[in-house]
């Protein structure tokens, strides 16, 4: 195959998120259902790769959901990466079809309301601190004293995204809360509450990636991906320099504009990785949509005039988030705003957008740059 050749997304699936106790298995398979469901042109019997997004990884997942589906691909395999799992299943699955190893590649990411990767269990060193509420914790509080920001000012990104939220059929809360109702829930940590917090739960997403010439067979409506960034800087949060910038989160965002030979100014809609309230202007500012300071303040203003441009389905905190499902959610949410087919949620004039995924304090980070 020509590495010249453009990677397209043909089509995808998604599931409600939701707190069900379900196997693991069954949840995969619900999207991937959704996906030929809703795509007549594709066979199992094109599908040349199956790769797995899920920090569920104790079973044989890749071979058992291409079995279950009807698929015999070449390539099938898990990818564990904590939250940032999805993309970096949705870059793999790139890398593959640009090497000419695949032609088309299903990617599916599924996590249990119970994933194992809420806590990271190697890093013994911080004794009982081994939520990532500990290290949200941290950022919070620093990015607080540094910028002069206050709780309720914090509180506006999870009134803004529990409202798009609510115009997303598959997210796992469609309840409206004020600024209020955000400071006065449960005190998790002395800087963060629970509304502040996204939530894990039950959920699937699956994306199918092709080659140029499949992609235009396939799909009426073809997104492409024209930027990739990807960057890890440590395994611990302890390492960063600073907690007011996510470093991983900056670089990753420069390397996929450099690539699509686009500014950040170039976007039109983007999904960010609002784990918690105080990573939206962290990322937003990161990546060079506001001025170091004025995340926030851009986030206000956002709501205030119902502009969805930041987190159309409501974010980590509004749509929940199953960590191996998430990046790919947010690659769906993005493709749907390009191609208008988001309802209500819908960007007026969306021609390029971005996705920002990431693990943990934003050690790791990944950022897609999708076009029409």
């Amino acid at each position: 195959m020509n590495k010249m050749t453009k990677v397209g997304i043909a089509a995808y699936g998604i599931t409600p998120f939701r707190k069900d106790d379900q196997k693991i298995e069954s949840v995969l398979l619900e999207s991937v259902k959704d996906l030929f469901e809703n795509n007549s042109k594709i066979e199992q019997k094109d599908i040349d790769a199956v790769l797995v997004s899920t920090n569920n990884n104790s079973k044989y997942l890749s071979p058992i959901l291409s079995e279950m589906a009807g698929i015999r691909p070449k390539i099938a395999h898990s990818i564990e990466n904590l939250c940032n799992s999805g993309t970096n299943s949705i870059v793999s699955a790139y890398s593959y079809i640009k090497s000419g190893l695949a032609n088309a590649v299903l990617v599916s990411g599924a996590e249990r309301y119970d994933s194992p990767g809420q806590i990271l269990e190697w890093d013994n060193s911080r004794g009982e601190f081994k939520h990532p509420i500990f290290w949200a914790s941290i950022f919070t509080k620093a990015y607080k004293r540094e910028f002069s920001i206050t709780d309720e000012d914090l509180a506006v990104v999870s009134v803004k995204n529990y409202k798009q939220a609510k115009e997303n059929p598959n997210a796992l809360n469609h309840k409206i809360y004020t600024i209020k109702d955000i400071v006065n829930s449960k005190k998790m940590t002395e800087d963060i509450h629970l509304l502040n917090c996204s939530r894990p739960c039950t959920g699937s997403a699956s994306i199918l990636l092709t080659s140029e010439e499949t992609t235009k067979k396939i799909s009426d409506t073809p997104i492409w991906i024209t930027g990739i960034g990807q960057k890890t800087t440590s395994a611990g949060f302890t390492k960063s320099k600073t907690f007011s910038l996510m470093k991983s989160s900056q670089i990753a965002g420069e390397s996929a504009l450099k690539m699509a030979h686009r500014k950040i100014n170039d976007v039109d809609v983007a999904e960010v990785h609002d784990a918690f309230s105080v990573c939206e202007p962290m990322i937003l500012e990161s990546l060079g949509f506001s001025e170091f300071g004025k995340g926030v303040k851009m986030i206000k203003n956002l709501h205030d005039t119902n502009n969805f441009k930041i987190n159309p389905r409501g974010g980590l905190i509004g749509s929940g988030h199953p960590l191996g499902a998430t990046g790919i959610a947010q690659t769906i949410e993005i493709a749907q705003q390009l191609q208008t087919h988001a309802k209500k949620r819908q960007v007026d004039n969306a021609n390029t957008g971005l996705v920002h995924n990431m693990s943990a304090a934003s050690t790791s980070s990944t950022v897609l740059i999708l076009e029409k």
